[in-house]
């Protein structure tokens, strides 16, 4: 949602940047060198940060003897080269994303469940048959604790505030995975994604906006960490990091509640790496992966069970509401284009 792109050889611990053009063929080897060079590698797209990356590939190539290439970029534009690439693809694994964009793309996928599935909640388990929760990410409000001042900001209803017109960031729910999160989101917590209630509220935050959208999911969170904007809608792992390097920032759960999705990973249909692909799927699952998320970093484990650091909001102090995702995949254009209609229809 919010990448750069890179090319990383982790094996060699080498880190190069690489063009969106598809990737240079490469050389062929004997046959009778096939069986080495398909179980001794692995290929994995991603989205994730630096760090969420750090914490899984290395540990990865430890356990298993496998080397692995990453490539990262934004989830739409890796969508697009898998798309490009399905007669002869060149990824194993799609590691990070929305799990809309995969529902939304059937046929991209291979189907596998792993074995540690059922360890998950009901709710984040692989009903699909090709769509792996690993952590999960709720829609937060970021404030920044210079410029709030008297300001009371505990829930989307305080969004209102007229003193708060024009210094609120919030993406493009049409080009956002995180603004469009926010959307459902708001609707779900206001009455329902077809509540005229929902939507009314939706007219007047559009209008508190005062026509600005951020560019993308990390321009919200670093216009308030930069004082640019008093509050960002945004989501929990930037900026819970923000808070957590020290940044003169406030997470917000706001009071009529949010919600958590899952980051999704997914075998590309046709990998050439099948059977390091599995494992790899199944690795992320471990309860030793699963500590790892929840200790290192600013995500939250699929796992429940799994460990959190004490800078983490305990998810037991949180209003948490759950989203019918099967019905928001298959609304996500027509309530994106509601809201891209609504917002024109109140600029002046």
């Amino acid at each position: 949602m919010k990448k750069f792109l890179s090319l990383v050889l982790m094996g060699a611990l080498l880190l190069s940047v690489t063009g969106c053009s598809t990737p240079a063929p490469k050389e062929e080897k004997p046959e009778g060198e096939a069986t080495a060079e398909t179980t001794g590698k692995l290929v994995v797209y991603s989205p994730n940060s630096e760090g969420l990356m750090n914490s899984v590939i290395p540990l990865f190539e430890e356990t298993y003897g496998v080397e692995v290439e990453v490539i990262q970029a934004g989830t739409g534009e890796l969508i697009k080269r898998i798309q490009s690439e399905k007669d002869d693809p060149y990824a194993d694994i799609m590691f990070g994303g929305a799990h809309s964009q995969y529902i939304s793309n059937p046929d991209l996928w291979e189907n596998y469940v792993s074995p540690a599935d059922a360890t998950l909640p009901e709710a984040y388990q692989n009903q699909s048959g090709f769509t792996t929760s690993y952590v999960l990410d709720g829609s937060v409000l970021i404030v920044n604790k210079d410029l709030i001042g008297d300001i009371k900001i505990e829930s989307y209803e305080d969004l209102l505030n007229p003193e708060l017109k024009g210094k609120i960031a919030m993406g493009d729910p049409a080009t956002s995975s995180s603004a469009f999160a926010q959307l459902t989101n708001i609707l779900l917590a206001m009455g329902g994604y077809e509540s005229e209630e929902a939507w009314a509220y939706v007219g007047k935050l559009i209008e508190q906006l005062d026509g600005k959208v951020a560019s993308g999911s990390s321009a919200v969170y670093k216009s308030v960490a930069d004082g640019e904007m008093i509050v960002g809608l945004s989501y929990e792992d930037p900026c819970a990091q923000l808070v957590r390097d020290g940044a003169n920032v406030a997470l917000v759960y706001p009071t009529e509640g949010s919600v958590y999705l899952p980051a999704t990973s997914g075998i590309i249909k046709g990998a050439k790496n099948m059977d390091n692909a599995k494992k790899f799927i199944d690795f992320i699952l471990t309860p030793e992966v699963q500590d790892i998320f929840g200790t290192t970093l600013t995500n939250r484990p699929a796992l429940a069970e799994a460990k959190t650091a004490d800078y983490m909001t305990p998810i037991v102090d949180i209003t948490t509401i759950d989203e019918d995702r099967e019905w928001v995949n298959s609304h996500k254009d027509e309530l994106a284009t509601k809201y891209t209609d609504l917002f024109a229809s109140l600029q002046k």
